[in-house]
């Protein structure tokens, strides 16, 4: 088994049909995919965005840091949130993401998510990451 993370994001055109919808429609459409993922027994995680004008953005392009409020750059494609799933292969992610319930317009991105057992387990840092992991259940 593999981690997967679907990445929603929607463009302002998806997000404006979105708000368009009742939001007990939503939650209903939503609450269907969520309860198979659940019942399929692949559902890790799932959480979805405040709007990106309430966000900001820490820019690393300079010599310091620059923090702007958002929305920031171009809103064509917002993360707008993520699913993360425990699924045998990238083909079983890409299956579950062509069920997710979007509106038109939206994209998931589909990124495996590297377990650390796939670094150097040598390395200092990962052998902290791994203490941590296992302190909080996570191994």
């Amino acid at each position: 088994m593999a981690k997967y993370m679907l990445i929603m994001r929607g463009t302002d055109e998806s997000m404006a049909k979105m708000m368009e919808t009742p939001f007990e429609e939503m939650l209903a459409m939503v609450g269907r995919f969520n309860d198979e993922l659940i019942r399929a027994g692949v559902l890790l995680a799932a959480e979805g965005l405040d709007d990106a004008a309430q966000g900001v953005v820490v820019d690393f392009s300079g010599e310091t840091p620059v923090v702007t409020d958002g929305p920031y750059g171009e809103t064509k494609e917002l993360f707008g949130g993520f699913y993360i799933l425990d699924v045998a292969s990238k083909e079983e992610a890409v299956e579950w993401a062509k069920r997710l319930p979007a509106f038109p317009g939206t994209k998931a991105e589909i990124r495996r998510v590297p377990s650390v057992d796939e670094f150097p387990q040598d390395n200092e840092w990962i052998i902290k990451e791994r203490q941590w992991r296992e302190r909080t259940g996570q191994l």
